[in-house]
């Protein structure tokens, strides 16, 4: 390696990706049902409740669309265009039968959650019996997926927004071991790279950007006077499987992540193969 290289490695390492935490403002929420107006109150009830995060943040107004007449996407999307709010609240299987369809979150949400920008707060379906003792007590434990989280400073902002004060927020960070497999393989075909360094120190250099990462949010939250505790959770392993470990292993209130991808119409990396299966923990898509 010439001189020039080893400067650039170098400079390159000492490089470091630094929390700026972005403004997260929730001063309207629309929340889209299809219930009975009995059970409209009792849901509404119960999200507020929920969301009381939020109450302490700056008591955002509440609109609701909907209602046991069937209704169409097209009018979901142009409720929201109307109303401009902050946060979409609903529910899986809006229109549908609960759990009837478990491949997915219901056509109606599936189509809102990618076709606005506003961020939607997925519930699990109050049709549905059999939730965690922990489900929609409160936000106490917040977690945020990315498959890559250094750097992603709007989503840790949010997840911090909804974790309540002296609660815990948890970055969480997978590296994918299939791929980090395939690509030590590669390396194990070119005679002049000694493989089992090359396996050491690039799994080293994977796992220690997020969590140097996660240790400069801890430092930007704190120097800002938040009173949230947090968390890391970073290793190589199968996305899926260890992400929902994670979430049941700590009992997670809410999990926040992107949804979106500019390069396409469907959702993003890990995030509906996550949100299919984690179909009674709630859910923050950005």
């Amino acid at each position: 390696m010439s001189t020039l290289d080893q400067f650039e490695s170098v400079f390159n390492a000492a490089s470091r990706e630094v929390f700026a935490r972005q403004p997260v403002a929730i001063d309207r929420v629309l929340l889209v049902h299809d219930l009975t107006e009995p059970k409209r109150d009792d849901f509404l009830y119960l999200t507020k409740s929920f969301l009381s995060v939020l109450e302490a943040r700056g008591k955002p107004d509440w609109e609701l669309f909907g209602g046991d007449s069937p209704f169409g996407i097209r009018e979901v999307l142009e409720a929201v265009e109307q109303a401009k709010p902050d946060l979409v609240v609903t529910y899986r299987d809006l229109h549908g039968a609960a759990g009837e369809w478990p491949q997915s979150l219901g056509r109606h949400v599936d189509v809102l959650t990618q076709a606005t920008m506003t961020p939607v707060l997925v519930l699990p379906c109050p049709e549905k019996g059999n939730m965690p003792g922990h489900a929609l007590q409160n936000i106490d434990r917040v977690m945020a997926v990315t498959d890559h989280l250094a750097g992603d400073h709007r989503l840790v902002s949010y997840a911090a927004h909804f974790t309540r004060d002296g609660e815990t927020l948890f970055l969480s960070h997978v590296e994918d071991d299939t791929v980090f497999e395939r690509y030590i393989s590669a390396i194990g075909k070119i005679p002049d790279l000694d493989t089992e360094i090359a396996r050491e120190e690039i799994k080293v250099r994977l796992l220690e950007d997020p969590i140097e990462y996660i240790e400069s949010c801890r430092t930007g939250l704190a120097r800002e006077g938040s009173q949230i505790k947090v968390e890391s959770r970073v290793k190589l392993g199968h996305l899926l499987a260890d992400y929902r470990e994670l979430v049941e292993e700590n009992e997670i209130d809410l999990l926040v992540m992107y949804t979106k991808d500019e390069e396409q119409l469907a959702m993003h990396g890990i995030a509906y193969p996550l949100a299919v299966e984690l179909r009674s923990t709630p859910l923050l898509m950005l």
